[in-house]
């Protein structure tokens, strides 16, 4: 079993390789390297959509939500999954014009309030970045180690180095290529290994109910979910280097829409595995891994279809996001050339790996990197309207992030506790940091935008 699985990972590995060497563009130019700028239609681009913003996490999160709080914070989930596609398809053509040269987020919030804007946009992108590609390659080492004898350490190696040799060299053109095939194999395991396993679980006990908790608690965790993922999503530079390379307005907004339509139904139909395997009295286990405990006992070749699209999940999210920090890191700082870029890219992955390799948690980490954009998130993206202005959103960025401090505070009469409630203490989401974080600064960005008058 430990030669099948290695051999099988390592033929998928290969595979992704080949398919992104192909796709370099012989004699590119460093901004084709980091955008292939106006070349990718709206098919294209909503299969690398999907691709990209699938990652492990949907075999673990949507399932747990799903097989715990039930339907209304699973919807919540898929949703939030999906929103930032619909927002950049609506948001994106606007921004493009504003913009026709642009690259990332942060020079749009260059171009409305002025470099210290940048850097703190580029600063909470690099955080929230980092942290997804050390979760997903943590995982595909945990899942490897879950679903066979094969040591864990081997798989997280082989994604990062083989993802490395084609992003290294073939840039944004490489992922959206191998994000299309991606997207086909996970689509397709998905469906199989998601069949096989409901037909193996036991006949549904007419004492087991639906999972739920009060209406109240399951909109908190559905709400949380939306805001937590949405914020974060549109602070994710491998996104936004799509915005770019959409062939035409009307390419980007079918493409988000396809992405968004896809990556709900996507989470619904895994998130659905875990209530069919919490109402038929599986044993979910300690936490709760619905998806995995659909599997205990499962044939071989099960599992290994299992691993292998789990690899492909992890893939196709690491991929994005390597060539997303290079194309930050050029963006950033001026004059760097196509192959400092590949460097950079190379050297960026070595800290990562050390990290992965030690199987950290990083679930609370990454909450502290949502509610950051979160922050920010309303006032970067005012700067669309007419009458926006620096201080408004400068102001409304310090207002967020006091409005994520204050529920705490105001609950239990403590500024430590309210820094300490928007740290998120055991790693469990809540809503109150979420929702002062955004009410903050739209309200103080707009108050203060109305006072001052028309920016331009």
């Amino acid at each position: 079993m430990i030669l099948t699985t290695a051999a099988a990972l390592a033929i998928s590995l290969m595979l992704f390789t080949w398919l992104g060497l192909r796709a370099r563009l012989a004699g590119g130019d460093l901004d084709d390297y980091i955008t292939a700028r106006n070349s990718q239609g709206a098919q294209a681009l909503g299969l690398s959509f999907l691709a990209s913003g699938m990652g492990s996490w949907i075999l673990f999160a949507p399932p747990e939500v799903g097989a715990t709080v039930g339907p209304l914070a699973l919807a919540g989930y898929a949703v939030g999954a999906a929103l930032p596609f619909i927002v950049l398809g609506w948001c994106g053509p606007a921004i493009r014009r504003y913009l026709p040269a642009g690259r990332s987020i942060g020079e749009f919030a260059q171009a409305c309030y002025g470099t210290g804007m940048r850097r703190w946009v580029a600063l909470i992108s690099i955080l929230y970045m980092m942290c997804f590609l050390i979760a997903e390659l943590t995982a595909i080492g945990s899942i490897t180690s879950l679903l066979s004898g094969l040591n864990g350490a081997y798989a997280v190696v082989g994604v990062a180095v083989a993802t490395l040799i084609y992003t290294a060299w073939g840039g944004l053109r490489a992922s959206l290529v191998t994000d299309r095939w991606q997207a086909f194999l996970l689509i397709a395991l998905l469906l199989l290994v998601g069949a096989v396993a409901l037909r193996r679980l036991p006949t549904m006990a007419d004492s087991v109910a639906l999972p739920s908790v009060p209406p109240g608690r399951a909109l908190a965790v559905a709400l949380t979910l939306v805001i937590a993922v949405t914020a974060a999503n549109l602070f994710h530079q491998g996104y936004w280097q799509r915005v770019w390379s959409a062939r035409s307005d009307q390419s980007l907004g079918r493409g988000a829409l396809l992405g968004g339509v896809t990556t709900v139904v996507v989470v619904a139909l895994v998130g659905l595995l875990g209530i069919a395997a919490a109402t038929s009295g599986l044993d979910l286990g300690t936490p709760p891994i619905p998806f995995f405990a659909m599997l205990e006992g499962a044939p071989a070749w099960l599992s290994l279809a299992a691993l292998v699209l789990a690899l492909t999940l992890v893939a196709s999210s690491v991929d994005t996001l390597q060539n997303a920090l290079a194309s930050l890191a050029v963006t950033e700082k001026q004059g760097l050339s196509l192959p400092a870029a590949r460097w950079f890219t190379v050297i960026l992955m070595v800290p990562v790996i050390v990290i992965a390799l030690q199987g950290y948690s990083v679930l609370r980490l990454f909450l502290i990197a949502d509610l950051l954009c979160a922050t920010a998130v309303v006032p970067i993206f005012m700067g669309l309207w007419s009458r926006m202005n620096t201080t408004a959103a400068v102001a409304g960025v310090l207002a967020g992030l006091a409005g994520a401090v204050a529920p705490g505070w105001a609950d239990q009469g403590s500024l430590l506790a309210g820094l300490q409630l928007a740290s998120f203490p055991g790693g469990v989401p809540t809503l109150a940091p979420f929702v002062g974080a955004l009410i903050a600064s739209a309200v103080v960005s707009t108050v203060i935008a109305l006072a001052a008058g028309r920016r331009r």
